[in-house]
């Protein structure tokens, strides 16, 4: 039988009596699209350069797959569920608006 365990609380969940949730994360780099128009003094040459000296610095096992997409997923319970629904980042949702002083 598979057990599961709250990966924030560490709590066990028991399969018949408690709900476990799933949170799937995706973390990818993003790309825009380069603006071809503009006539910039860039030494591209220099920035691929740079890049594969970057590439040549990971340590050994690092993907650069890594860098570019990461896929996360953890078990929750029920209340830990509550807690991430309600601070998805860790944040107080306070903190999110700029209100100001007045």
């Amino acid at each position: 039988m598979i057990r599961y365990t709250c990966d924030l609380c560490k709590r066990d969940l028991d399969p018949v009596n408690d709900l476990r949730y799933v949170v799937k994360i995706e973390i990818a780099a993003v790309f825009d699209p380069i603006d071809d128009t503009v006539d910039d003094d860039r030494d591209h040459l220099q920035e691929i350069h740079n890049i594969l000296e970057r590439m040549e610095d990971l340590e050994e096992g690092e993907e650069i797959a890594d860098e570019v997409r990461q896929y996360m997923s953890f078990d929750l319970c029920a209340d830990c569920r509550r807690k991430f629904v309600k601070r998805p980042l860790g944040r107080e949702s306070v903190h999110l608006f700029d209100f100001s002083k007045n």
